[in-house]
């Protein structure tokens, strides 16, 4: 398996946000984490790649505990796409270039230009970010993560934040490179019409914990 948590629980202040999380996830799966809003669906994926830290259990990525790789390094690995898309003041290409800077490298203009083709924002790469629309600014998160070259994608309702067509052209976008790519995908949404078109399984959450795991037409049909 690619990724696996075993036990996984995070208490804040007495309150408990996940308790006892178990599941895997094999490579190029894509998976839906579905639930009523404070189930902790996103206290979840904040802990797949330690934007929070676990109070109890831990995650295997690649078969080692994750908590033996440096976090920068973890989360190139395990990217996130957020609900809303987080830009750095600048330019496209400097939010794009933002994570192999961290590493020492950076993206050669052609490698860059091909990326922005790749979401749909080809000739943005001089583009102050000051200047996009919400779906724009989301592609660019898109293609921030991507430049990292992630092995396994964590989608934060990627798409909720955006008017309809915003939302349909982000979701079409993140399908065409999931498929492309055979990228692992674990996708948070309340919106069970998305989780049905983007995912082929789905976790169920309610109260912190996994209630119904399966194929996501039986889940969600049961």
């Amino acid at each position: 398996m690619l990724l696996e948590a075993k036990h996984l629980g995070r208490e804040v202040n007495s309150k408990i946000l996940l308790q006892d999380i178990n599941f895997s996830v094999a490579a190029g799966e894509v998976i839906a984490i579905i639930g009523p809003s404070g189930s902790g669906k996103s206290s979840l994926l904040r802990l797949l790649n330690r934007l929070d830290e676990p109070t109890s259990g831990t995650v295997y990525f690649e078969g080692k505990d994750y908590r033996e790789t440096p976090p920068r390094e973890l989360r190139c690995k395990i990217g996130m796409v957020t609900q809303r898309a987080y830009l750095f003041p600048g330019t496209v290409a400097e939010n794009i270039n933002f994570g192999p800077n961290q590493r020492g490298e950076s993206l050669e203009r052609e490698a860059l230009e091909k990326l922005l083709s790749q979401v749909s924002l080809a000739g943005f790469a001089d583009r102050n970010v000051t200047n996009l629309s919400g779906g724009e600014a989301q592609r660019v998160s898109v293609a921030r993560t991507l430049a990292n070259k992630p092995e396994i994608l964590l989608l934060d309702e990627p798409t909720s934040a955006l008017d309809e067509t915003a939302k349909s052209d982000v979701e079409a976008l993140l399908q065409s490179i999931m498929h492309e790519r055979s990228l692992t995908c674990i996708l948070v949404t309340h919106d069970e019409a998305q989780a049905m078109r983007m995912a082929q399984r789905a976790l169920i959450l309610q109260a912190g914990r996994i209630v119904k795991d399966g194929f996501i037409k039986e889940v969600l049909h049961a």
